[in-house]
């Protein structure tokens, strides 16, 4: 039998060249019309897309994020005007985020970058690898992620703020 594969290592280095690969495909079609959204800062311009007014921890769900890390991200896309936070009229506690015509203007160079970067990734594998390497890594996110003994659980109503 031979080498094991380094698992750990092979995905953290996939995943860490990705998005420097991605955010400069990005950034190369993007170009032509200003500032170029980060990795992330698409992420959040595609969920908004398909679910405009999503709350902070809907964000922070699709995103796989955590809230904090969603709230300073979408505090830099409203400094460039590509969303807007607002108080949900049903709870003024919780934040609901909004596309903006700055934001939308983005999506015809994400997507040519995004068509641009899923054919290369796919290149030279059939249909029966990707959907192999498809269902491993769905595996691998439904694993439990270890909570710290010391780390306080989170109460759900805070997701949405």
């Amino acid at each position: 039998m031979g080498v094991r594969p380094r698992w750990i290592y092979l995905l953290n280095s996939a995943q860490r060249r990705l998005q420097l690969w991605a955010a400069g495909e990005q950034a190369r079609v993007a170009s032509l019309a200003g500032t170029a959204p980060s990795p992330p800062q698409a992420g959040v311009l595609f969920v908004l897309l398909e679910n405009d007014g999503a709350t902070m921890g809907e964000l922070a769900k699709a995103l796989d994020l955590v809230p904090s890390a969603v709230s300073g991200l979408v505090q830099r896309m409203e400094a460039l005007g590509w969303v807007r936070r607002q108080a949900c009229a049903q709870d003024a506690r919780t934040q609901r985020v909004r596309l903006q015509p700055a934001g939308r203007a983005q999506m015809p160079a994400l997507r040519e970058a995004l068509t641009r970067i899923n054919e290369q990734l796919t290149a030279g594998f059939s249909e029966a690898e990707l959907q192999t390497v498809v269902r491993w890594l769905e595996h691998v996110q439904r694993l439990g992620v270890p909570v710290p003994e010391s780390t306080p659980p989170a109460h759900h109503d805070q997701l949405d703020r």
